[in-house]
């Protein structure tokens, strides 16, 4: 669509004082060769700002007062899965009626944006302190020691359906803060759980788990597959 024509100062400040002196929006735009919508605009401005000039898009208001805009950054900070939806809800009641663009133009003037949710394992406090601790104590080790290395995982296939993708408001470079990830377990129903390994020379293969997997089952596999997977896979046992 094109862009409009814009009225010069002195135009817009006679429809003003047109304005003023009682005529109608079409009264003066057919005095002054105009559409009545434009000279409603300007008026309207002129009511709201109480200036006549075209301001900048820099030096616009924004509709969402410094005041609202705290709200919704304390709200997302504090659950980074807020939806929009309930931004605009939440400043509703707070007096102040936008939309979700505007929601979304405020948060990422703040420096966030919309983000998918990155999964990763359901850990207790004891769980990431012995990962900190294993990686701390082998940060040092040569590349040819970790060539030796066999990585198990395993990974769950739904049966029915997809994993939901979940979207949290957030800054790329806090994607793995723990409020931000959608943790994951690795059991449940209506799904297959696989277990398999990999290392510097290649994956190894895919045992199906029966059951839950808990600590027994886990070492059981290990004790079970290990040996094999390391030959499997060209590494010494």
């Amino acid at each position: 669509m094109a862009k409009t024509r814009e009225l010069c100062k002195d135009i817009r400040d006679k429809i003003v004082d047109l304005h003023k002196a009682g005529m109608g929006y079409r009264t003066i735009g057919k005095q002054l060769g105009e559409k009545a919508t434009i000279v409603g605009a300007i008026i309207r401005k002129w009511k709201k700002f109480k200036m006549t000039v075209n301001l900048s898009r820099s030096e616009a208001p924004y509709k969402i007062s410094p005041r609202g805009a705290s709200m919704i950054m304390r709200k997302v900070r504090d659950q980074p899965r807020t939806t929009r939806q309930d931004l605009v809800n939440d400043l509703k009641r707070a007096g102040t009626t936008v939309s979700k663009k505007t929601i979304s133009n405020t948060l990422r003037r703040h420096g966030l944006k919309s983000c998918s949710a990155r999964k990763v394992p359901l850990l207790k406090p004891v769980h990431v302190q012995a990962r900190l601790k294993f990686a701390n104590n082998h940060l040092d080790d040569p590349e040819e020691e970790w060539e030796k290395v066999m990585w198990p995982d395993e990974t769950k296939i739904e049966l029915f359906g997809l994993n939901s993708t979940h979207r949290v408001w957030r800054k790329k470079k806090d994607e793995y803060i723990p409020k931000n990830p959608i943790p994951t377990v690795k059991h449940g129903g209506g799904n297959l759980i696989l277990w398999g390994c990999f290392s510097a020379k290649g994956t190894g293969r895919l045992h199906r788990i029966e059951g839950r997997m808990d600590g027994a089952m886990y070492h059981e596999i290990l004790a079970n597959n290990r040996i094999e997977d390391r030959s499997w896979l060209g590494l010494p046992a």
